[in-house]
């Protein structure tokens, strides 16, 4: 598998001088094409932040993130809302969905944001897969929590980025849906060759994942290959109680 995003020596400051507050330490990480990745770590290891740099939603304050080779950390304001636009797809803890719009159109909002025509092929294959065909004429008020973050997920699909950032997508989800989603974001890394990095602080949500890495004290503790529910809670607990 390739390389599709990687970090060197990414360090992230918050604040100055006495009161400054160090989120990520020299971390130097790569990610691949066509993995289900989960971030996970305690409170205030660094996970979001880590997040929030890779996908250029915080700039850091030293080192260097490469997308596919292209190092995007030097990159304006206006060329990393290009990158996210069409490289990158986001799922929040929050649905963030448009009221007013249907799933449908909620669904190719950024196509047409950015002013090109969907791959309604590729909308509809992303739509199976999350299972909502006979919900696209409704609005988000008529739909489950669990519907609505399907909906989202969908969204961050139909451009077909090159990785998709979840942020605690299932936070505010029932364990029926929770599983659903993630049965869906493990079947998308599978079926249809999706890149997902996944911050998470739930065991049970982490197991879904290819590969598991933790964070403490913003600094890279442990990385784990195909752990089971088991393995991450031990990795988790010996991670809080050192």
């Amino acid at each position: 598998m390739n390389e599709i995003i990687n970090s060197t020596n990414l360090t992230k400051i918050y604040g100055e001088k006495e009161t400054s507050v160090t989120a990520l330490d020299s971390v130097s990480i790569e990610f691949k094409e066509n993995e289900f990745t989960a971030i996970m770590g305690p409170s205030g290891s660094g996970k979001s932040t880590l997040l929030h740099c890779l996908a250029g939603l915080d700039k850091p304050t030293s080192g260097n993130i490469y997308l596919k080779g292209e190092d995007i950390s030097k990159l304006n304001d206006k060329q990393l809302t290009k990158i996210r636009r069409d490289s990158f797809g986001f799922i929040f803890q929050a649905f963030n969905l448009i009221p007013t719009l249907t799933a449908e159109e909620n669904i190719t909002l950024p196509a047409s944001i950015a002013g090109r025509k969907p791959d309604l092929n590729w909308v509809k294959q992303v739509v199976e897969a999350v299972d909502i065909s006979d919900r696209l004429t409704h609005r988000p008020n008529e739909l489950s929590g669990g519907q609505q973050q399907r909906v989202a997920a969908a969204r961050a699909m139909a451009t077909k980025p090159e990785v998709i950032f979840a942020d605690e997508p299932s936070g505010n989800l029932d364990s029926k849906s929770s599983k659903e989603l993630l049965t869906f974001m493990k079947s998308v890394v599978d079926g249809l060759n999706q890149t997902i990095i996944m911050v998470t602080h739930d065991p049970f949500a982490a197991s879904y994942a290819d590969r598991v890495i933790m964070l403490k004290d913003g600094r890279i503790a442990s990385d784990l290959d195909k752990p089971t529910q088991e393995e991450i809670v031990a990795e988790v607990t010996a991670l809080t109680s050192l």
